[in-house]
């Protein structure tokens, strides 16, 4: 399974830095494009390489990581969505003040999912802060915990399987109104690093 990304920020290095690891190919794109990301990329190994928005799109699953206010406009740059998984780990916070905005009776990841029809959105990777991503994911003999959430049961059972190859462990919160709300910045889980121990 091929893996694109849709940003290359801090949470996005960290994914790629355990997909690599996994085994995955990645293409890594933003909107600065290839060649600015050619160092970045170097430092992830053979498997990884940069591309453009189209080339991470034709992955079977696309690791969205973009800050909330760029996110509409990124979404509006990507070719037709067919059938693709969308892994959203957006955030919907105002910046600088880092709070949660207002998006009345919808999610973020719901707004997402709107924004890219065709897409199968799960939401997961947004509840960690970028360090703790980053780090091994097994932590005091079991391992670190990632929330998922998502309206389609195939691309969320593809996620978990993703999920346990890069050495986490993937829990289910249901659908995306309800386990995304929980997901989300300002939510009860945001933030929030747990580890699932063995037995």
């Amino acid at each position: 399974m091929k893996i694109g990304t849709i940003g290359a920020g801090h949470i996005a290095q960290a994914f790629t830095k355990h997909a690599a690891k996994a085994g995955y190919e990645v293409v890594v794109s933003n909107k600065s494009g290839a060649a600015a990301l050619a160092p970045l990329v170097a430092t992830f190994g053979p498997n990884v390489k940069a591309g453009t928005m189209a080339e991470a799109v034709e992955a079977e699953v696309v690791l969205f990581s973009v800050p909330w206010n760029g996110a509409a406009a990124a979404l509006q740059e990507v070719p037709a969505w067919k059938g693709q998984i969308l892994v959203d780990t957006t955030n919907a916070l105002s910046l600088p003040d880092f709070k949660p905005l207002d998006l009345g009776a919808q999610i973020s990841s719901e707004i997402i999912a709107e924004l890219a029809p065709g897409a199968r959105v799960v939401k997961a990777f947004n509840t960690l802060f970028a360090t703790t991503l980053s780090a091994d994911p097994a932590e005091g003999g079991g391992q670190r915990v990632i929330f998922i959430s998502g309206d389609d049961a195939a691309a969320k059972a593809t996620v978990l399987a993703l999920i346990a190859k890069l050495g986490f462990a993937g829990i289910d919160l249901g659908n995306l109104a309800t386990g995304g709300r929980l997901q989300q910045f300002g939510g009860p889980l945001a933030s929030v690093n747990l580890v699932k121990l063995p037995g």
